[in-house]
């Protein structure tokens, strides 16, 4: 009699459990596989139309702009000199290796040369336009002299010589020791003095869209209307991204010799902005063989003003590197 109270007992207990549990199923979604929502469609009962990724607003990243990785589609910037002191001239050696970890020895030839380093302080306010001698075995090297201490990025901007090959700016950080003192951020402008010459920027960046940069130099109030072409153009501009240091690609409009292009007194450029934000531009120029260096700070157009950036509290500076002794 116990055996069948105790069985009877049992299956009133295990029906309670199952209902509960039915219960609680009831109140939460089973945990199966739900079907996909119907399409959406318009007012004409067609498909609509599919909202672009980044909610269809300028200024969203599609890809990564340049400079801020060391490694990208199977090639690394090896940078073999990762610290020198300030202030003194050391010798800058690195190595871009493929995906095997081998050194590149053959590079496709763009604005006169196999590759182009840049090194440009965290705050923008150290630039150096290096021109670096290749060795049979892939080694790069360049003199340097960085004449403050902190931090600094290394960029590469080369083309592999392959067929299909993409250009490339690869990105490393380096160190300058040294006693340390922060400078801040030069404040926007317009027009720029370079060596005696005056520089006036017409036109501005805008996220997402390109746009033309044109640069105006004159000199004692007077056009140059004779510049020299510099890297198979009559200017060579870098873009930089501040906060991350992104490397923008800068096309020139127009090059010596094509019948169009005058040498000067303007200088035009196309670029694309990747972000709102602020960034700092270097326009390098060749005139009576020297190379000079004219910097400014704008905005891509939409971004906010930042209250809290504070102003300028030292020239910008700037230099370039020819390299006289590799035989560049």
């Amino acid at each position: 009699m116990r055996t069948g109270l105790r069985i009877t007992a049992f299956a009133a207990a295990l029906a309670a459990t199952f209902g509960t549990a039915y219960g609680v199923g009831r109140g939460v979604d089973p945990v199966v596989e739900e079907s996909a929502p119907p399409a959406p469609h318009d007012e004409h009962g067609g498909p609509a139309p599919r909202e672009p990724e980044g909610g269809g607003h300028e200024g969203h990243e599609s890809t990564p702009p340049g400079g801020l990785q060391v490694s990208e589609k199977g090639y690394t910037l090896d940078l073999a000199t990762p610290r020198v002191s300030a202030g003194e001239r050391q010798e800058l050696r690195f190595t871009v290796r493929d995906a095997s970890g081998g050194a590149v020895t053959a590079y496709q030839r763009e604005h006169d040369k196999e590759l182009h380093l840049i090194v440009a302080s965290r705050d923008l306010v150290t630039y150096r336009h290096l021109h670096p001698a290749r060795a049979a075995d892939g080694t790069w090297s360049t003199p340097v002299d960085l004449p403050r201490a902190g931090g600094y990025r290394v960029f590469a901007d080369f083309t592999p010589a392959r067929k299909g090959a993409e250009n490339l700016t690869l990105g490393a950080d380096l160190a300058a020791s040294g006693r340390y003192e922060p400078a801040r951020m030069p404040a926007l402008n317009g027009t720029a003095r370079a060596d005696g010459y005056h520089v006036e920027l017409a036109g501005s960046l805008r996220p997402g869209k390109a746009s033309e940069l044109k640069f105006e130099v004159s000199r004692d109030g007077e056009p140059v209307n004779d510049l020299q072409p510099y890297l198979g153009a009559y200017g060579h501009l870098v873009a930089l991204r501040s906060g991350d240091l992104a490397y923008l690609h800068v096309h020139p409009n127009g090059e010596p010799g094509d019948g169009t292009t005058r040498p000067g007194p303007g200088i035009s450029f196309t670029a694309t902005a990747p972000s709102d934000g602020t960034y700092r531009l270097f326009l390098d120029f060749r005139h009576r063989g020297e190379v000079h260096t004219a910097a400014f700070t704008v905005r891509a157009a939409g971004a906010a003003p930042d209250a809290s950036e504070p102003a300028p509290s030292s020239p910008t500076e700037h230099g370039d590197e020819h390299g006289d002794e590799h035989g560049h």
